[in-house]
């Protein structure tokens, strides 16, 4: 089974490679591991859908947008998230609906803050049959 992501050194902020075997899962699994480090994700309940829609450009601007927009939701909503279903992402723009729940102070342990996603040292790339990329939080 292919790891979603794993940690990279980095000084002052956190960061992180994503693996994917489709573009789709790679963008998947880079809202899965930002929502990982925000929160104990196993405590999310994937009860509720909201539709996330990015415009097009290019493909790091998209996986940019898309996290800058999870966090919104997350910071500005008070949404926890779990599951993201990406059903189309390419230079035109992302389409996906993502599952949680509103936060809960009860039930849901806060791990890390995460301030903003950053374009330091952003990649996105594909490596023989296998989609990577490289993100940088502030946090």
């Amino acid at each position: 089974m292919l790891e979603k992501y794993e940690f990279i050194n980095h000084t002052a902020d956190i960061g992180i490679k994503v693996k994917g075997k489709s573009l789709k899962d790679l963008f998947s699994n880079a809202g899965y591991a930002m929502f990982d480090i925000l929160v104990e994700i196993k405590d999310v309940k994937p009860e509720e859908n909201l539709t996330i829609k990015i415009p097009g450009g290019q493909i790091e601007d998209i996986l940019a947008d898309w996290l800058r927009e999870l966090l919104l939701k997350f910071n500005i909503d008070g949404w926890v998230l779990k599951v993201f279903d990406v059903y189309r992402v390419d230079e035109s723009g992302l389409e996906a609906t993502v599952k949680g729940e509103k936060m809960d102070p009860s039930r849901h342990r806060l791990k890390t803050e995460i301030k903003a996603v950053t374009y330091h040292n952003l990649k996105v790339y594909k490596n023989g049959n296998i989609w990577k990329a490289q993100i940088i939080f502030d946090v």
